[in-house]
């Protein structure tokens, strides 16, 4: 399993790759053996004092394509802090699968709102556009649309905030 940026094709365990579905990957569940050797891994490095971004990314992405919601808030809850610590490319990789993740807990506003993210600083990322096609979709079906279309301007607050941070990181 590699971590792979924004792009048009997702590496999955054992080097698959697949072009950009939203349905494929909403629906993804994690095997419960692929989530327990990330866990053994990351509590590993964990009592050793050192935990690798890309170790906490692979038990990140495993915890929000579990079938139990507790497990995608814990994973939302890592990618939260590697998005704080990120630059700017792995910054909007963070976004885009915490976009995933709370669809997956039908958080479908907050989706959004990370999805917008991407897309104030990267109107054309295909991938960023074929998500807000689906979480829009899906809130039009549960009659949810109207309160986003409310919402936007927090979804614009958190663009700016998300440029302004990803300015902040590139002056690094």
């Amino acid at each position: 399993f590699r971590h792979t940026a924004i792009s048009d094709v997702i590496t999955y365990p054992g080097n698959e790759s697949i072009g950009v579905n939203m349905e494929v990957i909403i629906n993804d569940v994690v095997d419960p053996e692929d989530l327990k050797k990330f866990e053994r891994k990351y509590n590993k490095e964990l009592v050793a004092g050192k935990i690798t971004t890309n170790t906490q990314f692979e038990y990140a992405w495993a915890l929000t394509r579990s079938k139990y919601g507790n497990d995608i808030k814990k994973g939302v809850g890592l990618l939260e802090e590697l998005f704080q610590q990120g630059d700017e490319q792995t910054q909007r990789d963070y976004l885009y699968y915490l976009s995933i993740a709370n669809f997956r807990l039908k958080d479908y506003e907050k989706s959004l709102k990370y999805c917008r993210a991407i897309l104030h600083v990267e109107p054309r990322n295909h991938q960023a556009l074929e998500m807000e096609k689906l979480i829009k979709d899906k809130m039009a079906k549960e009659g949810l649309l109207g309160m986003a279309i409310v919402g936007g301007a927090a979804a614009v607050a958190i663009g700016g905030i998300a440029a302004l941070g990803f300015a902040v990181s590139k002056g690094k």
